[in-house]
Formats: C-alpha cells, structure tokens, sequence
C-alpha cells in the first residue's frame, strides 16, 4: 500500500471517528436553552476536522452528521438542512482561516470569525426557514430574531469556540502519537500567545454566561 493511499485511509478514518464523535455529542448532551433551542457541542468534533484537514473536511462532517441527525431529528429534513447550515458556516470559516495561519492567533481569528459569521447567516435562515417548520407567520419570527435566535447562535459559538480552543493541541498531539494525524506547520507558540488563548477562552465563556443570565432573567 502507498504512502498516499494509506494516508488517504488515516484521514478518512479520522473523519469517520469524528463524525460519530459529532454524532455522540448531539444525540446524548442535548441541553435545553430557550424556546425550543438546544445546546449541543457537536460543532465542536467539526471544527477540529477542519483544522486538520481543511473547510471541506468541516463541511464533508457536518453533512454526515446531519445525515445521521435525521432519523432522530423531529424537525424532519428542514431541521437537517439548518442544523447544517449552521455547523458549516461556523466550522467552515473558522477552518479556512486556520488553514492560512496555522498559529494560535490564527486559530483564534478563525474561531472569533466562525462566530460572528455563523451569527449573522443563522438570524437570515431562520427568518426564511423556522416559519416553514414552526407554521406560523414569517412576522412573528421576526421579533424572535434578536430577543432568541441572536444570543442563542452568540451563545451556543461561543461555548464551541472557547472548547475547541482548549482542546484542539491535547487532540491533535493524541492523534499524531497514534500515527492518524499528519504532523502539523504550525508555528511554535510563545507564553504570550498561550495566555492569550486562556484570556480569549475566558472571555468568550464570560459573554456565554452574560448570556444564559440575561435570556433566565
């Protein structure tokens, strides 16, 4: 067997692990936040895909694992179709980021950009598609759109991103010890960017908590 294709094999298996690790997550650490919204960490095996192999990676996990979300699923194929949307715009572009600056602070932009951007494109496809699947009028979702679905996607990234983040360096080096995981380009970090990272983690789960205490008050 060539170099090429038993790496090939290595890659797929790993993303076949993470898909099910994905999987595994959403099916059994389901929490309830507001309204009929759930918290699950599933983006969390999707966006370290990402980081290993690329945004394709990211997205090619992501639709397995909303393939495999469907049986479950009591939302049917729309809800398929926005819990994909969803984990692809947040794993995707945090991925194509980290890609081009394979460092802590790239993986930090990435992370803070998947937010921002997961954000923003989730406020647009529930205003076109929860009214599809709730069966009620496209003007009554638009107040939703700041008071739940807003802080929701702010909240549910920002959890994700803060564990990605601790746990992407602990993952990769188990993974590359058990010859899975290629060896990486990334640039060797300094303590500055290490406290950085913690400073950034810690920022990110004080906003999360602001959140879950302004949406139970």
């Amino acid at each position: 067997m060539s170099g090429n294709t038993n790496s090939k094999i290595k890659k797929l298996s790993v993303l076949a692990m993470m898909s099910a690790f994905a999987w595994l997550a959403m099916f059994f650490l389901k929490f309830p936040v507001v309204s009929f919204l759930k918290y699950e960490p599933k983006d969390i095996f999707i966006v370290l895909s990402g980081f290993l192999y690329g945004p394709l990676a990211a997205g090619a996990v992501a639709l397995v694992t909303a393939l495999l979300e469907l049986p479950v699923s009591s939302t049917g194929v729309i809800g398929m179709v926005m819990n994909f949307l969803s984990s692809a715009s947040f794993a995707c572009i945090a991925s194509f980021i980290y890609q081009r600056k394979k460092s802590l602070l790239g993986a930090i932009l990435g992370l803070l950009s998947g937010m921002a951007f997961m954000t923003v494109a989730m406020l647009l496809w529930n205003y076109l598609i929860t009214p599809l699947y709730m069966h009620i009028p496209r003007t009554e979702i638009v107040p939703m759109l700041t008071a739940v679905f807003l802080p929701f996607n702010l909240l549910k990234s920002g959890i994700n991103a803060a564990v990605t983040m601790l746990l992407y360096r602990p993952f990769v080096q188990i993974l590359q010890q058990a010859g899975m995981a290629p060896k990486t380009n990334e640039k060797e970090e300094k303590k500055s960017h290490l406290i950085l990272a913690f400073l950034s983690c810690c920022v990110i789960l004080g906003v999360c908590i602001w959140i879950v205490i302004r949406l139970n008050a």
